[in-house]
């Protein structure tokens, strides 16, 4: 076999794996295909690796776009083969038969709004309700005036987070505006004896259920917990003096679930309803209720709730309702990012953060403003499952699906960061034609005419670049020209022409690097991932972009346009 056969085997298993792994294919594996398919090669091993190393650079140069592209015209069969492999759904619902209708729901509370975390449920709930033709519903739990008391703007903020989503929101529900169907519940529940009004003083209340104990107020007659039920609504007991409990069994092992909480009295204020109530119930009273009412077949949570879920089935026995399906699911970390409520609240009050939005955090609002894709957040969710495992994404992981999701939609730019002279002797007159991308010439170009005055032409360079010349090195000007450097000072960078060629800069192994024309700019501004600020001079078409544009810096990295003028952008990831 010849060299340019051994070529063009390796170009097929490099294409291949660089597009089973998100564009870059890795030497090693290619290599063990091509002596795979060819084992009579061994013998030459050291010129297969030269070949082999050759062609996963150049693979690796190529866009994915470019790589997919490629591999579904030259090898369409390898590419059946890796979206077979790569296709990956939701594994089926159990017990689906035993609903008229699959109806998922999400459930957050609107002291915050929604992260990374809080996606995971969103998309399963979906992808359900999407697969079964059922309904989704979003279910404000919001009965704690007192503790994690919402905040009037998240009810929008959530709604507008789970549309950027992309999901359909089917049914919207309030529990602040279902206080008379709680209330109606638990005068049930108290008639039956299922329920009882406890005016113990919670350290006391604590002794006897510890002992597996009764305590004075559990055996007491529906008609004394109906009358002192009045007395919770009308206000003649305070705060902290009375509270209703469902009745459970007492010996149960497991103390979190003897006589649990069902309602209480609040003092707080609410956003919605002001001090209209001042009996709540509590999580999993009203839960209970209206996953009931509201007809809910499949409950998609987190697997801390397994010691609610038992609660919970107390109110479902007494009143002869047959619980929902659960299904299980660990909760998900982010390894950059702050995902707590509690953290971020805590860390605006003390002005760490400036916004729910600051790049540190892992709000689905930050995200988004980094240039988080909704479709990015789905295919993530659906590779991690519902599975009762929790799990920690690393940001690696999240950057290249988002990758692969942008790179074909995002033009390129030059942003030249710390701008620094560079002064380049004997050239002409240049006109440059720089593509907008390089795997879609119909996307356009950006075109320069560099116009030298004598003989001579002022650009301008990172000053981080600048830090890497010396003296005699050769730099290829991306798209332009390769130069040689004089002479590199505190005040700017001197060089002269060297050669036109792009292949004479690689044999020359020659740094590339980019450039803008000096005063042919406009100021912009990158927000960094720390939150700290690169500025430099973008080219001055950037101006012309749309927020919310994704866009490639080259050299530098993804970035969404958040505002124009002054032109700003967020740092999304290499």
């Amino acid at each position: 076999m010849g060299s340019n056969a051994i070529k063009d085997v390796a170009l097929k298993h490099a294409v291949h794996n660089a597009v089973s792994h998100d564009g870059k294919a890795q030497i090693g594996p290619v290599i063990g295909r091509v002596l795979g398919e060819s084992p009579s090669l061994k013998s030459r091993a050291k010129e297969v690796m030269a070949i082999v190393r050759d062609v996963v650079e150049e693979v690796n140069s190529w866009s994915m776009e470019r790589q997919i592209e490629t591999l579904g015209m030259e090898w369409p069969e390898l590419l059946e083969e890796r979206r077979k492999e790569n296709k990956k759904t939701l594994p089926p619902l159990e017990n689906v038969e035993r609903y008229t209708e699959v109806r998922t729901r999400f459930a957050p509370n609107p002291d915050g709004p929604l992260h990374l975390g809080s996606a995971e449920p969103i998309i399963f709930c979906d992808e359900y309700a999407k697969m079964y033709d059922g309904k989704f519903i979003l279910r404000f739990e919001d009965t704690s005036p007192d503790v994690k008391a919402p905040i009037p703007e998240m009810y929008d903020w959530i709604k507008e987070d789970i549309e950027w989503l992309g999901v359909r929101v089917d049914e919207v529900y309030k529990q602040s505006d279902r206080l008379g169907i709680y209330y109606d519940y638990a005068e049930r529940l108290l008639n039956m004896g299922a329920a009882y009004v406890c005016t113990c003083k919670p350290l006391t209340f604590r002794k006897f259920y510890m002992a597996s104990k009764a305590c004075p107020c559990r055996n007491q007659q529906p008609e004394v917990h109906l009358e002192r039920w009045g007395k919770m609504l009308d206000g003649t007991f305070s705060k902290g003096d009375a509270v209703v409990r469902i009745k459970t069994d007492l010996d149960h092992p497991n103390p979190a679930i003897r006589d649990w909480p069902a309602l209480r009295i609040a003092s707080g204020s609410h956003p919605l309803q002001g001090t209209k109530y001042n009996v709540w119930p509590l999580y999993n009273f009203s839960c209970a209720i209206d996953d009931h009412e509201l007809s809910i077949s499949h409950i998609i949570r987190g697997k801390e709730h397994e010691v609610n879920t038992h609660r919970q089935k107390y109110i479902f026995k007494y009143l002869g309702w047959e619980y929902p399906e659960i299904i299980n699911v660990g909760r998900l970390g982010l390894e950059v990012g702050v995902l707590s409520k509690s953290k971020i609240r805590a860390g605006l009050e003390a002005g760490l953060y400036r916004s729910w939005d600051d790049p540190r955090l892992g709000t689905l609002r930050a995200l988004k403003r980094r240039g988080l894709q909704p479709k990015t957040i789905r295919e993530l969710m659906i590779q991690v499952g519902p599975k009762p495992i929790n799990s920690t994404i690393s940001w690696d992981h999240v950057a290249s699906i988002n990758r692969k999701n942008i790179d074909p939609i995002a033009d390129r730019y030059f942003f030249v960061k710390d701008p620094m002279d560079i002064t380049v002797l004997g050239v002409g007159v240049r006109e440059v034609r720089l593509p907008l991308h390089p795997d879609d010439p119909s996307r356009g170009y950006r075109e320069y005419v560099i116009n030298p005055e004598v003989d001579e032409v002022s650009l301008v360079i990172s000053k981080a670049d600048s830090d890497l010349l010396s003296a005699g090195k050769i730099i290829r000007l991306m798209g332009l020209y390769n130069v040689e450097i004089i002479k590199v000072g505190s005040r700017g960078v001197l060089s002269r022409y060297h050669s036109e060629r792009h292949q004479e800069a690689r044999n020359l192994d020659a740094s590339f690097i980019h450039w803008l024309p000096k005063d042919m700019g406009i100021g912009a501004k990158v927000v960094m991932p720390d939150a700290s600020v690169a500025e430099g001079v973008a080219e001055a078409e950037c101006g012309n972009l749309k927020v919310d544009d994704m866009i490639q810096f080259e050299r530098f990295g993804f970035v969404r346009v958040d505002g124009i003028s002054p032109f700003t952008a967020y740092y999304a990831h290499r």
